[in-house]
């Protein structure tokens, strides 16, 4: 089975690409804090409870992390990234709770060749994560580097 390869020029402006689909653990939540954002609302249920959270909720860095594995998982590992030079923007817009099962989408806003490196194309997406009741619980927007896909024929042809 041959899976698509994603290059520059495959990302049209206005496609939205679907991502993996992640439910998330109590464990895992426990897990991240522990190590990376070990605040009580993260770490234990009844402090979550008596937080504005509302219960054991995975930090906001842990779920940017689930979400950049969605995004891996839904066509990054499959394509030509060259990485990215930073985020734009980026808001946790609801608390992710213990059994939340996350579903996400990518959208091109834009794209453009760069001048300064031949061969390389930037695609800067909106991309959004929301929880199984459609509640949107991560927005963000970035500018990802992709290599041109003639670019690669170039080299491969000299």
């Amino acid at each position: 089975m041959d899976e698509k390869l994603w290059a520059y020029e495959d990302f049209v402006e206005g496609i939205v690409i679907e991502l993996a689909t992640k439910t998330v653990s109590k464990e895992e939540i426990v897990e991240f804090a522990s190590e990376f954002d070990a605040q009580p609302m993260h770490l234990d249920e009844e402090a979550g409870k008596a937080s504005i959270l509302g219960g054991l909720s995975a930090s906001g860095w842990h779920t940017s992390a689930m979400f950049m594995r969605m995004l891996c998982d839904g066509f990054l590992l499959h394509s030509t990234s060259q990485g990215s030079p930073g985020i734009t923007e980026l808001k946790w817009r609801k608390p992710v709770l213990a059994g939340d099962t996350l579903t996400g989408c990518s959208e091109v806003l834009s794209k453009r060749e760069m001048r300064s490196r031949p061969g390389i194309g930037l695609v800067t997406f909106r991309h959004s994560v929301s929880n199984q009741r459609g509640e949107t619980v991560l927005e963000m927007e970035n500018p990802i580097m992709f290599a041109l896909r003639r670019a690669s024929a170039k080299e491969t042809a000299a």
